[in-house]
């Protein structure tokens, strides 16, 4: 016969045998989705490495000629030249094709801020590489992204430290590696494909699930209004993109993306400069990141349509992303006269 004290011991052994298999049926499971995850991002830092250290290009520059010194991402205060090319496997035209979308993204290290400028494509600005003004889109048809770098530095009087140049594919690919974006559709359009079939996309307006396709014709679009309505399209679309990208449900499809970003892009940032940014995206929605687009009106010439760039719009611009870099010490009113840096840009900044 057990003794009552005995039997008490039993219990509480028992209970306390009990408590840790339920504690193992929990920790276990949890301890296999975090080694999963683990070994998931592992898995996705390895093959980011891998397929983003091919996009790299040495474009020959050690730094900006508006820079004293190179940058450091990780410490310094940078710009971002983000250039979609018109260019497609179709057109056959990947080394004198015209930029279809121009931005220029300015990053504050301390404040984690970043300011995104739209640049439209038809701006009639000084193109260095020909000596003489026309369309911005066309400095990547006759010199590149040198050429394209020259012509923005040249406009902003601001140093563009990187560039990255993404292609009809790359827009394409990622929207499908996410599924689709939901986005907003401004009004019903027929726009043309990536094969250049006219009228093969076909939207009505509202709010709603757009495939690869669809938001490529959605950004290129512009037949209802201009360059500075598509510009914001663009940038929201953008926006649409990377909150997709970065959603819980998107976890998965990582991978996919990219994928599909490294094998059509190039860019002269190096994978380690690259993973500077990422404590941008660690801010989360907290971020400060604030769109711009360039303003002018429309203008029509003998030879075309430009886009006629407003002298003051422009010094303003150009004030407010150089407080942003901290090129400038930041004035205490909202609008204030530009300084004279004596730039080709300001003497030829309108027709």
């Amino acid at each position: 016969m057990v003794d009552k004290s005995t039997q008490s011991r039993l219990e509480r052994r028992n209970h306390k045998r009990k408590r840790r298999k339920w504690m193992l049926l929990i920790v276990i499971p949890l301890l296999a989705v975090f080694l999963g995850v683990s070994s998931y991002a592992t898995y996705l830092y390895v093959k980011a490495e891998s397929v983003f250290s091919k996009s790299h290009e040495d474009d020959g520059r050690e730094k900006s000629e508006l820079r004293d010194k190179a940058v450091d991402p990780s410490e310094d205060n940078v710009s971002i030249l983000i250039a979609g090319v018109d260019a497609s496997d179709v057109r056959n035209n990947a080394s004198n094709a015209r930029t279809d979308t121009l931005m220029l993204a300015t990053l504050n290290k301390e404040k984690k801020s970043v300011r995104l400028l739209s640049i439209p494509r038809d701006s009639y600005v000084y193109i260095p590489e020909r000596g003489y003004k026309t369309k911005i889109n066309a400095a990547h048809h006759w010199g590149g992204m040198s050429s394209t770098i020259d012509t923005v530095e040249n406009l902003m009087d601001i140093p563009v430290d990187y560039y990255v140049k993404l292609n009809f594919e790359a827009f394409i690919d990622v929207v499908n590696a996410l599924n689709g974006i939901k986005t907003k559709v401004p009004y019903e359009l027929y726009e043309q494909n990536s094969n250049d079939v006219d009228g093969a996309i076909h939207l009505q307006p509202g709010e709603q699930q757009l495939n690869g396709e669809q938001a490529l014709a959605l950004a290129r679009t512009r037949k209802l209004d201009n360059d500075i309505e598509r510009g914001k399209r663009q940038q929201q679309i953008i926006k649409d993109v990377v909150d997709k990208a970065t959603s819980i449900g998107s976890i998965t499809k990582i991978d996919n993306v990219i994928e599909a970003v490294g094998s059509n892009m190039a860019t002269n940032m190096t994978f380690d400069e690259m993973k500077s940014f990422v404590s941008y995206g660690l801010e989360g929605s907290n971020i400060d990141f604030k769109k711009m687009t360039l303003q002018g009106s429309d203008w029509w010439t003998d030879s075309g349509y430009y886009w006629k760039v407003d002298k003051t719009a422009l010094a303003e611009t150009k004030q407010t992303l150089k407080e942003h870099m901290e090129l400038i010490e930041k004035t205490k009113t909202d609008k204030t006269a530009a300084p004279n840096t004596n730039s080709q840009s300001d003497a030829s900044s309108s027709p």
